[in-house]
């Protein structure tokens, strides 16, 4: 079990929260997405350690961006 944690910029709804859910769930092997709205951090479990890239991809895909 991998955790990682990531901070996105832009959310401002819970509809915000559940396309970041959404688009990083569909990654390969990730076991749980956690959204906290109020601050932006996004911790994913997964069975192995993730690519940054496809985190970032699936951020973008969902409309936002990872704070570097």
């Amino acid at each position: 079990m991998a955790t990682s944690t990531y901070t996105v910029t832009g959310m401002t709804c819970g509809h915000c929260v559940g396309s970041v859910q959404k688009e990083i769930g569909k990654i390969d092997g990730v076991t749980s997405v956690d959204v906290d709205l109020a601050t932006g951090l996004v911790k994913v479990e997964s069975a192995a350690p993730l690519a940054d890239a496809d985190v970032v991809a699936a951020v973008d895909e969902a409309g936002y961006e990872v704070a570097v």
